[in-house]
Formats: C-alpha cells, structure tokens, sequence
C-alpha cells in the first residue's frame, strides 16, 4: 500500500513539472526558427545534429518554409520537462492542428515583427482560446531594420487584451530573448491536469509510418498510466493491440516502461494499415476501459477531388503502388480507381485542400518518380434527385442526368481577408466576382482591415489565392472555415472535340458564369490543340444545347500548285478528291489532348 501511495506522490510531482505547449503562428513568421532556438537552448540537439528547420525532416518543407506534419519533441528546461507539439501552418491542415492544440495546455503566438498579425494567426488563435490555453505573445524578428514593435504590440493588445509588459519581445535568428520564452512557459502555463491512478485515457494527435515497426501514433495521457505490454484499444476503430513499446519523443525515440497521466509519447504496436489509427482518436486499456472517448474526433474529410492518371499507361499499377505508400504517412489521402476515354485508367483522389493536393503531386514526382497528368480540381457536391436521394458527387462524370436533378447543394466557406486599406476596392471586386457576399469589415488598427465573406469553396479551389496575392501585391492574407452547404443552381459544362465528349475536361460551373466560362475554355483549347490534317470543332455545351464553339482549321496541301491555267472541272476534281480524303481522316482521326490543355482551365485568366 506504501509503495502505490508513494508512486501517486512521485506521479504527481512529476505533473507539476510538466509544460505542454504549441507554437501558432502565420506561415514564414519564425516558427520552425523559434523551435530550432529552444532545442539549442535545452541541449536536446546535439550541435553536430542542429541544422535549420530541425523538426521539419521532409525536404519538401525546408524548401517552402512550412510545416506539413506536426511534430513533438520534449525538452528539459530548470527542472521541467517541455513538450513542444508543433502543429502545421496552413489551412489545409487545420484539423490537425486542433488535435495539437487539444493536447496543450498554453500556446506561444509569434507574431512577425515586420508583417504584424495576419489572417492564419488569428484564426488558429481563436481555435487555442476555444480550447482555453494559455497565450504567451511573442514578438519575433525585433532586431530587423523594418521591425514595427510598438505597431504591431498595439494591434496584439487589441487581439487579445493582454498588458504590454506580457508581450516578449525576441529574435528566433540570433536566439535573443529566447530564454525568457523559455521562463515564461515554466511560469504561465498551468502544469497537465489528471489522475494517474484513474482509466486510461490518451489523445492521438498524430501519427507516422515506419517500414520496420508499422505506424507509430503519438498521444497525450489525460489520465491514468500506460505500460510497455499493455493491451490496448483504439476507441473510434475498435481496434485491439499490445502496446510493444511505449517511449517519449527526443529527437529520436526513447523508450520507457510507462507514460502517465500529463505526458507525451508515442506507442509501437505493429500496426501496419494507416486507417486503423485516425488522429483524435482516443487509447484505452482492454481490461480496464475510460467510460467515454475523448470529445472532439472527426473523421479527416477531404474537400477537394481531382483525378490522377500515370502519363504511361503501363505505369497504372506503379501509381497504385505509391499511392498506397504515401497513404501510410499521409491518412488524410483518399482514392479510388476511375477510368476516363480521354486518359485511361488512373484514380479519383481527395485531398484537404489545394496546397494538400500540390504536395501530394510533388512527392509522387520525388519519391516515387512517377509523372502524373492530374485534371482540374472540383469540391464535393450535394445533389438531390426528384425521388428524394442524396448523392454525393465528386466528379463531374458522375452527376446524374438533368431531368433526374431537383436541386444541387455547394459547399460554402467563411473567408477571413487581412489587408491595408489601400487595397480594399480590388480585393471587394474579386470576392463578389467569386460570388462572394460580404458579412463584415472592420478596422484592426491603423489602415489594416479584416473583411469576411461568405462565398462558394468551388470558386476559390482554382487560382482565387493567386490572384489575391497579385492585386494585394502580397499584402493580404487569406484564412477561411467551411461553413455548411447552400443551394446553388450548378450546371455541367462539357467540352466536346468533334461531337466526343472529353470527360476530364468537363466542369462543374455556376449557370450564370456558364457561357463566358466555355467560350474562354473553347478559346484555349484552340491556341493549345495542335492542328490536324481535318477541321476540329471544339465546343461547350450544357446538357444537349451548345453555347460556345471554336474551330482549329485543317493543315492543308496545296493540290491546285501546279495547274497553271486549264481548265476549271480539273481543279474542281482535284479539290473534290481532297475533300473526300479529309472527310475520310476526320472518321478515323483521333484528336490527341495535350496535358498543358488539362491545365488550361486553371490559368483561364
């Protein structure tokens, strides 16, 4: 009995030692800096180990600058222990980065001193305060000539109506002010709250795949204790495993024999499929299970659909094969197999956003080395038949026939733009363009106002970022949420070369956009189409009726070259014998498609 109330001591006191915290910030404000600063500072990397961007390991992310997996390391600072749980920047991984913050219990918000507070700032901010964290405002990049402190200190007070003395100011580069961060988080952050000795509770907030050990799924115990050789179960997947290893998260993995309530890790169990371990979900013990799931779990919904074809076709089940790959590292991938006449055999995949969707395209081309065409990227859609059915369509092919539709409902968002005043009007112009509706605009501080618009996710899933950052000329920043579904009345535009319908190249599109949208698509296609030695007609058309046409006219020989006078039947003859021969490749003529004609109703404008 001694020793299990001297464990419970002993557990305790060690709770009171323990810090969880995030670090949120915009994208390129110094986070991954920030947290290379303070692994140097604890002397958990070793200086032959340190480079830039340490926590980020994928190469893809040293080179843009951002963090695509969330990462965990634990750090011992003046007798506590610290566990940074890195969370992802973009919006795309927003889900992510709630689970993060669910197993945190204070948060460090840097903000950049040149830029001052931008819209991701905010809004993985106001996630942190749902969560009730405790806010550490920090100020980076103070020792930088175009540094604005007192400027950007203001609008952080008005952010969170925090005293300026509670704001620190520091330089992630040079590593000053770093250590009173450090303090700071030791002082202000309360230690984890549980009960060692209660059930066993843990929160998966992530998860990676190791080709020797299987998936390794990393959790915060809210309470009780997990042991090396316990058996456990996955709540939401029902899964039951023994807990082969169970360790902390250094720079490497260090096993241990038990994690308690409060503390970070990681658990090993010869998992081998990545959709038996789902982020959020919540570990229990068999023999003794917690009376009910962690709150907060969702299944990882993907938004956006595109097709992926292999550019050979022979390389179709080497594209399945990496697919399958990169879903062990990536859970949030879906896809499933599709034909198309224009392209063969590839596979319908989802992904959470368009920078997901990019990264997956560049990893298939570097780590597997496999050339993809991908078509245009549509949402998801709701479409209601008159019978009273609900489908979801992903695909434009898949939309039932007109006659069958009632109604179609589009997903909509809650977009948040950040920008100075001088850029209102152009900004105002491409979001109502968008179809946009503006619910509010209000001043931050000085000239720098949020605007917030409700507008259709289909309309921003293209090239809508882009344009922003060109006309803002990089001043605005750009966040949003999903904010339900809304009827809309939709049509399907198809392009069809020489009366053949193109599949992958039909869209999803707003019937008042319809017909200048097909003229212009009409009229890249015939600057990108190569000619034949037949006429092609390109067309848009909805359902049967054709609202725009174009022609690439046919490469022709010059049969009349060497009648030189004479008479005219004999010219005649001659043209007639042309004609019939063109109509006779027009029959068996194939158009080829090129690939850059895919991409062409990406970059319409």
């Amino acid at each position: 009995m001694g020793c299990i109330h001297d464990w419970l001591i002993f557990c305790s006191d060690r709770m009171n030692h323990i810090r969880n915290f995030c670090i949120i910030a915009h994208i390129d404000h110094g986070k991954s800096t920030l947290a290379d600063r303070m692994l140097e500072m604890t002397h958990t990397v070793d200086v032959r180990q340190m480079e830039n961007q340490v926590l980020d390991d994928m190469e893809l992310e040293k080179e843009r600058g951002i963090t695509i997996k969330s990462h965990a390391i634990q750090m011992e600072h003046k007798g506590y222990t610290l566990n940074l749980i890195d969370t992802p920047g973009h919006v795309d991984f927003s889900y992510e980065v709630s689970r993060s913050i669910a197993a945190c219990e204070g948060a460090v918000l840097v903000v950049d001193a040149t830029q001052g507070v931008q819209a991701q700032t905010i809004s993985n901010l106001y996630m942190a305060i749902e969560h009730d964290l405790e806010i550490i405002p920090v100020l980076n990049k103070c020792d930088m000539d175009n540094a604005m402190p007192e400027r950007v200190e203001d609008e952080i007070i008005d952010l969170l109506g925090c005293k300026r003395e509670e704001i620190l100011r520091c330089s992630a580069k040079t590593g000053e002010g770093v250590e009173a961060i450090l303090d700071a988080i030791i002082e202000r952050i309360p230690a984890p709250k549980g009960d060692p000795e209660a059930p066993l509770q843990c929160l998966v907030f992530d998860s990676v795949f190791n080709s020797f050990r299987g998936i390794i799924a990393y959790f915060k115990v809210v309470n009780g204790t997990m042991h090396t050789g316990d058996r456990v179960r996955f709540v939401n997947t029902g899964k039951e495993y023994d807990a082969d290893e169970v360790g902390v998260l250094k720079l490497d993995m260090q096993p241990t024999k038990a994690i308690s309530a409060g503390n970070v890790g990681y658990i090993i169990s010869g998992i081998k499929t990545s959709t038996e371990v789902k982020v959020g979900d919540t570990i229990t013990h068999v023999a003794r299970p917690c009376d009910k799931a962690i709150a907060g779990f969702e299944e990882a919904k993907p938004m956006v659909f595109a097709g992926v074809y292999p550019i050979e076709a022979e390389d179709y089940e080497d594209l399945r094969s990496s697919l399958e790959k990169l879903q062990l590292n990536d859970a949030s991938l879906t896809f499933q197999p599709e034909s198309s006449m224009a392209l063969g055999f590839g596979f319908r995949c989802g992904f959470l956003g368009l920078l997901h969707m990019e990264i997956v395209q560049e990893r298939l081309d570097r780590e597997f080395d496999m050339d993809v065409i991908t078509t245009v990227p549509n949402v998801s859609y709701n479409v209601y038949t008159k019978d009273g059915r609900m489908t979801e369509v992903h695909n434009p092919a898949g939309m039932p026939d007109l006659t069958e539709i009632d109604h179609i409902e589009e997903p909509y968002i809650r977009a948040s733009v950040i920008t100075t005043a001088d850029y209102i009007g152009p900004i105002m112009t491409l979001c109502l363009g968008k179809r946009g509706e503006l619910v509010k605009q209000e001043y931050i501080s000085g000239n720098r106002m949020e605007l917030l618009f409700d507008m259709p996710l289909g309309e921003i899933v293209i090239d809508f970022y882009d344009k922003l950052k060109s006309i803002s000329k990089g001043y605005a920043s750009f966040d949003w949420h999903h904010n339900g579904f809304r009827p809309s009345n939709l049509v399907k535009l198809d392009i069809l070369l020489n009366g053949e319908q193109v599949d992958a190249l039909s869209t999803l599109t707003h019937r008042d956009n319809a017909v200048d949208f097909g003229r212009r698509m009409c009229e890249k296609l015939k600057e990108l189409l190569p000619r034949q030695q037949f006429d092609i007609a390109i067309q848009a058309a909805i359902g049967a009726k054709i609202i725009a046409r174009e022609t690439v006219k046919q490469v022709r020989k010059d049969v009349l070259a060497k009648c030189y006078g004479g008479d005219v039947s004999r010219k005649r003859k001659l043209l007639e014998k042309q004609k019939r021969g063109k109509k006779r490749m027009k029959q068996i003529g194939n158009v080829e498609v090129p690939q850059k004609a895919f991409l062409a109703v990406l970059k319409l404008d």
